[in-house]
């Protein structure tokens, strides 16, 4: 397993696990709204990074490195709990100024639990379009 930035023949691959993994887990929103395209028009102006094993994407994240925000962490469904978001994640802080930040949906547990786990401190709770969400800070 390896990381390295996106190339736009990866875009296909990207769209299918962003789309796939957010209507998996996220019962919150309106998942049926989802489309492929969404992939490209929230990482506009993005640094993405992705980990590939084999020649198979296997997950990304995408950071707006300007602020150190961390925007989107997406690993396949099928390959969860092997360690490829904490390497993603690694692969991120590497690359942006600290303290970085992100937001995660307040009813995301499953997440909330996994960026403490990897030495997120949720900072403060706030609220938009109805949605409740952490912001969380990683300082280490």
């Amino acid at each position: 397993m390896y990381a390295r930035e996106m190339k736009k023949e990866d875009l296909p691959r990207l769209r299918e696990i962003f789309l796939k993994v957010r209507t998996a887990a996220f019962a919150w929103d309106k998942t049926e709204t989802y489309k492929l395209e969404d992939f490209d028009k929230q990482t506009i102006d993005e640094e993405v990074l992705l980990i590939e094993e084999e020649g198979e994407i296997l997950g990304f994240v995408s950071t707006y490195v300007p602020d150190s925000f961390i925007h989107h962490l997406f690993v396949d469904t099928t390959k969860s709990r092997k360690g490829i978001g904490s390497q993603l994640i690694a692969e991120a802080l590497n690359r942006i100024e600290l303290p970085a930040t992100l937001k995660c949906v307040t009813e995301n547990e499953k997440a909330l639990a996994f960026y403490a786990k990897e030495g997120w401190v949720k900072t403060i709770q706030e609220k938009d379009d109805g949605i409740s969400y952490w912001v969380m800070k990683y300082t280490n």
